[in-house]
């Protein structure tokens, strides 16, 4: 499909640069195929059955933002995907100056060796030293906010609990699966005494999340691999699930794509772990979930090419419409929906 069909007019102040506060005080668009309803996140107790189930990413967001130097060039690096124990592949800021092999001084006992640049621009990061990478991050890193607000704001203390979900266990995305950051042990609560289940996943969110789509036809655009994990006592009870009559309900489109990488033709979900890549558009048969929260997306953006698929292009454009008319807040910290095919 021609990319320009997934693109909409956002008005600039529709981006939301901080949270709701709390977080399940967000409002949420439930977007069905005949109706649209205006509610809030904390209306899924009534929105749900009690057989259905809520399945969130468990990933943890690691401060993988990096400024750092090469002589006297200024290098910035957004890391985005694990290669080993101490190498990353990463984003690169001013890439033009950077060579293999060039040693990047990030700050304090922290420098990395560049490697293996990529098509993209992206090179590998070869950390020095024996401390561990995770707690050289937590030093020297920053939150990898995306770039419609880390242009708009200083990224800041605050960020570092705000762009983290309540479910974040497992260390290694570095980007935060948003939908999950409107949930709060309140909300989990009023969820259970519905009696609504939970279960986790963990795919590690990459920046490349972020990036825009260049080329003119969907056919032409290359997903970034990501790693995930899906056990085999969480596939049973997602597919006991679906036979008792319950739904399987996406809690963001990292969960979705991790889902639909583990589910056959059959429309079983099988253990899965590995990278994924998998690229979501319009004719997509969905085979592992039902329905999806997830927040509102960029324009032209892969994640919008995704919820067209499961709603269709015209529904969604109209649900977008209907969002920025009514004031909703779009992106990484701004409003929720709910889509039930």
């Amino acid at each position: 499909m021609k990319v320009d069909a997934f693109d909409f007019e956002l008005p600039q102040e529709r981006i939301a640069l901080r949270p709701v506060s709390p977080r399940d005080a967000a409002r949420m668009l439930v977007v069905r195929p005949a109706a649209f309803e205006d509610a809030g996140v904390r209306d899924l107790p009534r929105l749900l059955t009690p057989r259905d189930i809520l399945v969130f990413n468990d990933t943890r967001v690691i401060p993988a933002q990096l400024e750092g130097r090469r002589g006297e060039a200024s290098i910035g690096a957004t890391l985005h995907k694990r290669e080993g124990p101490r190498r990353w592949r990463a984003f690169i800021r001013n890439a033009k100056r950077l060579h293999d092999g060039d040693r990047i001084d990030f700050g304090p006992d922290a420098t990395a060796i560049a490697r293996d640049r990529a098509a993209d621009g992206s090179f590998a990061l070869e950390f020095e030293g024996d401390e561990p990478v995770e707690l050289l991050l937590e030093r020297v890193g920053t939150m990898p906010l995306p770039p419609y607000i880390a242009s708009k704001r200083e990224i800041d203390a605050r960020d570092r609990d705000d762009y983290q979900t309540m479910f974040a266990r497992q260390e290694g995305a570095v980007a935060a699966p948003t939908a999950s950051l409107h949930f709060t042990p309140e909300l989990m609560a009023a969820l259970d005494a519905a009696g609504i289940q939970h279960a986790t996943l963990t795919l590690h969110v990459g920046a490349g999340t972020f990036l825009p789509v260049k080329a003119d036809d969907t056919d032409d655009h290359q997903m970034h691999a990501e790693w995930g994990r899906l056990d085999a006592a969480t596939a049973d009870r997602l597919n006991a699930i679906r036979l008792g009559g319950g739904r399987i309900v996406a809690v963001g489109t990292t969960v979705l794509r991790l889902l639909e990488s583990a589910a056959g033709d059959d429309r079983v979900i099988r253990p899965f772990e590995g990278d994924t890549a998998i690229f979501i558009t319009p004719g997509y048969r969905f085979k592992g979930v039902d329905a999806l929260m997830t927040n509102f997306h960029l324009p032209r953006s892969t994640l919008f090419m995704l919820v067209s698929a499961l709603m269709g292009l015209e529904r969604m454009q109209a649900a977008y419409a209907h969002a920025i008319a009514h004031d909703y807040r779009f992106y990484s910290y701004g409003d929720s929906s709910l889509l039930i095919p």
